[in-house]
This record gives structure tokens, C-alpha cells and sequence, in this order.
């Protein structure tokens, strides 16, 4: 048997992760689908902020599974405090998750509601020592959710990301990403629901404190086709586009949500 490598379709996607990453059957997997009815507004919830040095920004890649921005995450030079958060945590690296068309794609669903894309701005608290250390303690990792919709008024600020993917076109490209301040794609409201989950990618680890943004960021058609021209193939291989790369939305089994408004 080849090595399993894990993907998003039949053979390798979601539903056979668990066949060799069995923490994706946990008990606090993420996403999960929210249902406002459901939530508990917790006004002990304070506001988040983030700070963000734009001269942390390195490189963007395309990793055959998502397109993701990283950062200089060796010292404290980005990082998001407040909120459900206890310290600063350290920024590492923001990543994709997006459909085929632009009624579904994102992996958290809000009463129902499926939205284009969503973005990930991944953090670790460096109390513990490194990001793997992190990985291994519920308090390890936080990661704030931000909504992509198709509209009229697309958001200026994603296309300094878009620009760069014809750089990245297929699988294993990376290029240069420099002076990029992250916080420019922040909705206007700070509005956020929160609750203790995982990775949605394996192995699935159960470490993030999730911070989803209740106001999308807009995007317009172009761009999100920008997207889905990405390919997971690599270069000299026939084509196949990056599309569908989101897990759908796990049992919630007894988490609550809480959310700072409402």
C-alpha cells in the first residue's frame, strides 16, 4: 500500500481521513455548522486585536492543497491578544479553503448558509516552546475565520494575494510575498463567535481556539475565478484544478459557541 496521502476527493478526502489520521473522529473536530439559536452570548468576551508587523510576510506557496501566505513567526512580531485569548499569540501563516462555484466553499456554515471561501489566519501560543509543541495542548493554536461572499464591492485589499497566483499557478510554487500587513483584510465589525476545536486538515489535531468573524469580507466574481485557476497538480502534469478544498462540517457533540454580541 502507497503511502496515504491525504486530498479532497473520493479516494483521499474527508470522509477516509480518520483510516490514518483516527483524531479525525474526535470529539472537537472542526468546522462545525452554527446555528444562532444555539449560540450563548458570553459578555465577559472581550475585543481581539491583533498587531501586525508587515515585515513579517516571507513567501506565498501553493502546496497542491491550499495557497497559503507565510510569516516570520521567530519572535513576537505578529500577534492577536483579547478575545477568548489568554497571552499574545504569534502568527505563522494564513491559507484558503474555497469551492468549485460561489454557493459553497467555505467550511464553517452559519445557519445554513455556505459562503464562497474562507480564510485562515493561523496562530500559536509560544509558551510552548515551538508550533509542534503548541499542536499538542488545547490552548496550543488560535485561529481567526474570516467569511469570503461574492459582491458588488469587492475588498480591495485581497487583491495584493491574487495578484501573486499566477506566480503560483501549480503545485509546489512558492514566490516572494513581502510587506503585507494581514489586518487589512479584517472586516469593519469585530464581531465574533468562538469555541475549542481542530485543524481542518489532518491530523486534526484538537488545539485551536476559533475566532470566526460574523461579518464576510467581500469578493468579486473575477477574483474568486482568480482562485479556482490554481492547480494541484505540479508543472509538467496535466491539469487539475485547486477547487473543493473544504471539510464539511463535523458533529458538534455538546461544544458550546459563544459569541461577543447579541
Amino acid at each position: 500500500m502507497a503511502q496515504f496521502v491525504w486530498g479532497y476527493d473520493t479516494d483521499n478526502g474527508p470522509e477516509r481521513w480518520h483510516e490514518n489520521y483516527p483524531m479525525a473522529k474526535g470529539d472537537k473536530q472542526s468546522p462545525i455548522e452554527i446555528n444562532s439559536k444555539d449560540v450563548r452570548h458570553d459578555s465577559s468576551l472581550t475585543a481581539w486585536h491583533a498587531s501586525y508587523d508587515p515585515g513579517a510576510a516571507k513567501t506565498i506557496l501553493n502546496n497542491g492543497r491550499t495557497c497559503r501566505v507565510v510569516f516570520d513567526d521567530t519572535f513576537d512580531r505578529s500577534v492577536l491578544r483579547g478575545g477568548p485569548l489568554t497571552g499574545a499569540y504569534r502568527l505563522r501563516q494564513l491559507h484558503l479553503h474555497w469551492g468549485s462555484s460561489d454557493d459553497h466553499g467555505s467550511e464553517h456554515v452559519i445557519d445554513g448558509v455556505k459562503y464562497a471561501a474562507e480564510l485562515h489566519m493561523v496562530h500559536w501560543n509560544p509558551k510552548h516552546g515551538n508550533f509542534a509543541g503548541a499542536l499538542k495542548q488545547p490552548d496550543g493554536v488560535a485561529v481567526v475565520g474570516i467569511f469570503l461572499k461574492v459582491g458588488k464591492t469587492p475588498k480591495p485589499e485581497m487583491k495584493r494575494i491574487l495578484e501573486e497566483i499566477d506566480n503560483i499557478k501549480t503545485k509546489g510554487k512558492e514566490a516572494p510575498f513581502q510587506h503585507f500587513d494581514p489586518s487589512i483584510l479584517f472586516p469593519k465589525s469585530r464581531d465574533y463567535w468562538t469555541y475549542h476545536g481542530s485543524f481542518t486538515t489532518p491530523p486534526c489535531e484538537e488545539c485551536i481556539t476559533w475566532i470566526l468573524l460574523r461579518e464576510p469580507i467581500e469578493v468579486s466574481s473575477d477574483q474568486m475565478a482568480k482562485l479556482r485557476s490554481l492547480s494541484k497538480n505540479g508543472e509538467n502534469e496535466p491539469v487539475n484544478p485547486l477547487v473543493d478544498n473544504w471539510r464539511p462540517p463535523q458533529p458538534v457533540k455538546g461544544r458550546i459557541v459563544r459569541a461577543s454580541f447579541k
